[in-house]
């Protein structure tokens, strides 16, 4: 089975790059993004507090993500070749208690992929998307805070997967299918 995390900061390509592995391998895909844009649709209490959060550029707080994952994988019920996990884990925390969770479920993870793209280039392509899709955390203030809080929260999860030694940094510069390939050889490697 193949579990692999997508990481990366905001506006690297995680969701683009997610998509073709999930067409090329047969994987399923688990996005804690698109599970809290779906809590927010439905207006749930967790939609509701996640909204007040990431509107200013926040993470929603950890045991909403982990009992939304937790969810997520226990619908899947072993139906699949693995899952593209993209966008968690976002914290340290998040990440410790991802990996028990998924060894303790007989699925460990495989390896975590860093997408790696200078800030600036971030800025430009999530001000881009923004202004393409209206996205309400992609408003340059926000913007700047979320990579803020990346840099801050987020970042110290590489550290972690570098100790337990499933983590492969990529270049993300490049045309989309130019990262695929990156993406693809370490896959192929595994």
């Amino acid at each position: 089975m193949l579990n692999l995390i997508i990481f990366g900061a905001p506006g690297c390509g995680k969701g683009t790059q997610s998509d073709l592995i999930i067409h090329k391998y047969g994987l399923a895909h688990i996005s804690t993004g698109e599970l809290l844009r779906d809590e927010i649709a439905r207006q749930t209490a967790d939609g509701i507090e996640a909204d007040r959060l990431i509107s200013k550029g926040n993470l929603a707080p950890d045991a909403m993500v982990m009992r939304m994952l937790s969810e997520a994988v226990g619908r899947l019920n072993g139906t699949c070749k693995g899952i593209v996990f993209d966008g968690i884990p976002r914290t340290l925390s998040q990440a410790k208690v991802f990996e028990k969770h998924m060894d303790k479920a007989g699925k460990p993870t495989s390896v975590m992929i860093d997408i790696e793209v200078p800030e600036e280039e971030l800025i430009n392509r999530l001000i881009s998307r923004g202004q393409a899709s209206g996205r309400s955390d992609d408003k340059i203030e926000v913007v700047k805070h979320r990579l803020e809080v990346y840099k801050r929260r987020t970042a110290p999860v590489k550290k972690y997967y570098q100790s337990i030694n499933k983590y492969v940094s990529i270049n993300g510069v490049g045309t989309i299918e130019k990262v695929f390939e990156r993406i693809e050889k370490v896959l192929s490697s595994l």
